[in-house]
């Protein structure tokens, strides 16, 4: 397949250089595999000789086998004084065994003189003879200069002169680097034309680009579009050193969608958003809601002419179709929507109210007064769904309270809290009083409410709570301040997210509780009603 931009992936490398950012072997591995499948060209695994995980990962990737992509090994060139046959770095990236080695060396006339501390011929030399040693082994050499955009308006002829011994040796890609991430996009085609015209027509320019400025993806998309770059380099999500490395998510959406540059295998830009999720799931990092193309927020709409457009044609206020890149629409409700938010809503979660208009303006007026009472549907769609089916008379109560208390006791200076909740409940005609112990009160409620159900409800044992969050909605109130508590609870198959508002935040947990049990209960009873689990009543 032809290509015009050739994807090199520096996520493993420059990507693990990011702050909160670290992979075990193993992931590393992983992430290989599915930057391969995904159908990117090149892959930087590290630099080898750096840490003991490098060359571990580069050992294991001995007997690992890629289908598509091409294993890179990133090093410098060798040390002044030496030769290159006899620096171990140089040695070290040989001993990987890749097909690809990448290596940087100084472009910019400040560092040749204040960190390398050598003479610009000596600089030219270092370059010239790591490239052709290695070229000489077998290798396919990438060439990365660094800090050149800087070095180029430092000494324009001096950077090229560093670039042009890279080519001599035998570098099969030049790529520009801006290493301090301070380029703007307006300079990036001149010095891209410099750079074609000082190496020749068929030398293939690549760059790198970072992100201090926050124009790293535009910088990368002038480099291809005006500037003729033929391979770019970047990382999953932006992931790098300081602000980050250009983010290939947009690149690669850009490149192939705004400018019909073909950058991947035929129909793999559909996997474009589980990638972003994968590699964040990964690293542990929470995927950014709002990264162009791939968040969870791009294709969100929650006021009520826009989705009330969006339902008529979505390129009203969609620039791309969020399936191209393996996203999906979202329809939020809250206080700014309208009919069309809740008839949208209530599609997605398969619910018919296109004979229910009355039913549907009751849902709006009712969503409308209870978010101005501190309630956020948008968040908790499990809750949203309840006050739709309650509305149309499609919900039952699986169980009624009686009461509960709570308690909280400390016994000694340095003995820990310790909580109690006593509740008493209406299950199928019959009272139940249970009582649990919790790390605290609402760890104490769930246990207890639960305890009480799990007899007619075995399902719920396999429920969890897995976040907790409470925001303060009037903090001027102080102490007495209505608070919003959002519970996701999960069955280990899905999750799902409720909502409760009160001044007391207990009352507000409860009320997410109950929501989150109802919800589940309800789904079980639409699946099969004949075979649900029970048929209570309060």
């Amino acid at each position: 397949m032809k290509k015009d931009v050739f994807i090199y992936d520096t996520t493993l490398r420059d990507g693990e250089q990011g702050e909160f950012v670290a992979y075990s072997l193993e992931d590393k591995v992983l992430i290989a595999h599915k930057l391969d499948e995904f159908g990117i060209d090149y892959i930087e695994g590290g630099w080898p000789g750096s840490n003991p995980k490098a060359m571990n990962f580069f050992e294991c990737m001995k007997t690992e086998k890629l289908r598509h992509a091409r294993l890179a090994a990133f090093g410098s060139t060798r040390r002044k004084s030496t030769t290159a046959g006899e620096d171990q770095q140089i040695l070290m990236l040989l001993d990987a065994a890749t097909p690809v080695v990448t290596i940087f060396g100084k472009a910019w006339d400040m560092h040749v003189r204040e960190a390398l501390r050598v003479s610009g011929a000596e600089n030219l030399a270092m370059i010239g003879d790591s490239v052709s040693f290695l070229r000489e082994h077998g290798r396919e050499v990438i060439y990365d200069a660094e800090h050149f955009f800087d070095g180029f308006k430092s000494d324009p002829a001096y950077a090229l002169d560093t670039l042009k011994a890279a080519a001599r040796a035998g570098a099969g890609c030049i790529v520009l680097c801006d290493t301090n991430g301070g380029a703007m996009p307006t300079e990036i085609p001149a010095i891209m034309r410099a750079v074609r015209d000082a190496l020749g027509a068929g030398a293939a320019v690549g760059c790198h680009v970072h992100n201090d400025a926050g124009m790293a993806v535009a910088n990368t998309i002038m480099a291809v579009v005006e500037g003729g770059a033929v391979h770019v380099q970047g990382t999953m999500n932006g992931y790098g050193e300081r602000c980050g490395n250009a983010d290939l998510i947009q690149v690669i959406a850009n490149l192939e969608l705004k400018y019909g540059k073909r950058c991947l295998p035929e129909g793999r830009l559909r996997e474009l958003t589980p990638l972003a999720h994968f590699i964040a799931e990964v690293a542990n990092i929470n995927p950014d809601p709002r990264q162009p193309y791939a968040g969870q927020c791009v294709f969100a709409h929650k006021g009520g002419i826009h989705v009330s457009a969006v339902r008529r044609n979505p390129a009203t206020y969609e620039h791309v179709a969020p399936e191209t890149v393996g996203n999906t629409r979202r329809v939020l409700v809250s206080e700014l929507s309208g009919q069309s938010n809740v008839y949208s809503k209530a599609e997605e979660l398969g619910i018919d109210l296109s004979t229910a208009s009355g039913e549907t303006k009751r849902v709006v007026k009712q969503m409308k007064e209870m978010e101005a009472g501190g309630y956020q549907f948008e968040a908790a769609e499990a809750s949203f769904e309840l006050l739709v089916k309650k509305a149309l008379g499609k919900h039952r109560s699986f169980f009624g309270l009686t009461s509960f208390r709570v308690v909280v006791q400390r016994s000694g200076p340095d003995v820990p809290c310790a909580a109690e909740a006593i509740i008493r409940l209406t299950v199928n005609g019959e009272d139940r009083h249970c009582v649990a112990d919790g790390d605290g009160p609402v760890n104490a409620l769930d246990r207890a409410l639960r305890k009480a159900l799990v007899g007619d409800y075995p399902e719920l044992s396999n429920v969890r709570l897995t976040d907790f969050k409470v925001r303060v909605i009037d903090a001027q109130c102080g102490t007495a301040a209505k608070v919003r508590v959002l519970i996701t609870s999960g069955d280990g198959e899905k999750s799902w997210t409720t909502v409760g508002v009160s001044e007391n935040l207990i009352e507000a947990s409860w009320q997410a509780l109950v929501d989150s049990i109802d919800y589940l209960l309800l789904k079980i009873e639409e699946a099969d009603p004949r075979t649900a689990t029970n048929q209570a009543r309060p």
